[in-house]
């Protein structure tokens, strides 16, 4: 389990940034189709999560290429939609690796925002 550092849980809703992004990872043509994503292994799993905390814009984003493949393959291992939520905290701080992460998910097509839960 990755420890999460408190002192930085208040920048969570914060005006200086996302420091917490929920993604669907998948099948491209399903990223959008549902809210009812499951975890890596079933519906009971833990959501798979990447701590960036501590880490550079380089080594950040080189993480998150490192673990896409993994990522995207647990999903198509799994039951239709073959999409998982990971969960990617990028810290407080400055909000380089923020604006890092998100740009990122834009521009890999098999990674979209997850829709806020009704």
């Amino acid at each position: 389990p990755t420890h999460v550092d408190i002192s930085c849980m208040k920048c969570l809703s914060g005006k200086a940034g996302k420091s917490n992004f929920m993604v669907h990872v998948g099948e491209v043509e399903n990223l959008y189709k549902t809210r009812n994503i499951m975890t890596m292994h079933n519906s009971s799993s833990c959501t798979p999560m990447l701590d960036l905390h501590g880490y550079t814009r380089d080594e950040a984003l080189q993480k998150l290429d490192d673990n896409l493949h993994a990522w995207v393959e647990a999903a198509m291992k799994g039951a239709y939609p073959f999409v998982i939520q990971v969960q990617i905290i990028s810290g407080c701080g400055n909000q380089i690796v923020s604006e890092a992460v998100e740009q990122w998910i834009r521009r890999k097509k098999n990674v979209a925002i997850a829709p806020k839960k009704r």
